[in-house]
This record gives C-alpha cells, structure tokens and sequence, in this order.
C-alpha cells in the first residue's frame, strides 16, 4: 500500500501544479456568479473511520433546505455548479485532501457520518482504505444525480439501492486491490469510459 500512497503524492503536487490556472479561473467564476464562498466544506468519514474536512468547490446555494443526496435539476444548484457538477470540476480541489492524505485518488467516496454509521459486519472494511476522488463505484455510477432524478423517492432509491450496491462494489476493489487496478480507473474516469469487469457491474 505504500506505493499507492507515494503515487497520491506525486500526482497530487503535479496536479495541483499543472491545474493551478484553472483554478485561478474558477475561483474568479464562483466569486462573479454568486455571492456564497467559493469552496464547500463538508466533515466526511475518512481511514480508520476518522473524520476529516473534505473540500470542493461550491456549486450550491447557501442556506438550502436539501437533503445530503443530490438530484440532477435540483434549484438549490446554481448555473455554474451544474456545469462543474456535469463535468466533475467541483471535485478538482479534493486534490489538496489527497496531497494531506485525508484521501486516495482510487478508493470508495467518503460518506457523511449518518451513512458510515450504516457499515456493519464486513461492509465495514470500506474504512480500511483512504476514501477517493474517484472508483469503481463512481464510475458505474457516474449519472447518479440523474438516476435519482427519475425515481419518485429519491432517498428511499439511494438508501435502499444505490447504497448497498456501491458498499458491495467497494467491497470488491478492496478484495482485489492492485496498483494497475487503481491507474486503470483513473484513465477510465478520465475518458468516461465504463469498466467491462463484472466484480463491479
């Protein structure tokens, strides 16, 4: 596991590096288009089932009265958090939680601690592994917001569906973790391309 860890770092700093104008740029956009702050704090069970304060660009009004699911459509979302929602922008400073170690770029999301709370058993070996930005169960479930748009109870779908579904794939890249396994998603999640492998589908 060690080498996975070097690997954050190392892509980390260069991502951070490399993606500095954008986001110069994006800062700009979010401070012109709303009077919220630009970036969205959120505490989110990390390794070991510690918690830890997850960063992401705001993309939401302040003040909503939403639920801690997101629905694709949903009012509370401004115009340039769809557009940074559609195409996983909001995500580009979770590169800084990667660089503390807070997270992995490959690993199961970090859920809010209602939802942790929810592992039992087995399904608690999630918490073994630094949460990522981004994993086999992302990646299946890349429409998400859009998939719970079309349910009549979108909490009930996520709870009852969606949820148990993601702790079992999750369950599955930890059981057959590989170094390759983690670049292959990485490049998969960049070209949007789904994974052929029926341990996650």
């Amino acid at each position: 596991m060690k080498i996975k860890r070097i690997f954050d770092i190392i892509l980390a700093t260069i991502g951070l590096t490399v993606l500095f104008p954008v986001f110069i740029l994006l800062i700009g956009l979010i401070k012109v288009t709303t009077t919220n702050s630009v970036f969205f704090k959120q505490k989110r069970v990390g390794l070991n089932g510690n918690n830890f304060t997850m960063i992401k660009f705001r993309t939401m009004r302040i003040n909503h009265k939403g639920n801690t699911i997101s629905i694709k459509g949903e009012s509370r979302i401004t115009p340039l958090g769809a557009f940074l929602r559609k195409y996983k922008l909001d995500e580009l400073p979770e590169l800084w939680n990667v660089l503390k170690g807070d997270m992995s770029f490959v690993g199961p999301r970090p859920d809010v601690p209602g939802y942790a709370d929810k592992l039992k058993g087995n399904d608690r070996v999630i918490l073994s592994f630094r949460p990522g930005i981004t994993g086999p169960a992302s990646i299946k479930y890349s429409n998400e917001e859009e998939i719970l748009s079309k349910v009549a109870n979108p909490v009930k779908y996520n709870d009852e569906v969606l949820y148990p579904e993601k702790v079992r794939i999750n369950k599955n890249y930890i059981q057959h973790w590989s170094f390759w396994l983690d670049v292959k998603i990485i490049i998969y999640t960049i070209i949007g391309k789904k994974l052929n492998d029926s341990r996650f589908n």
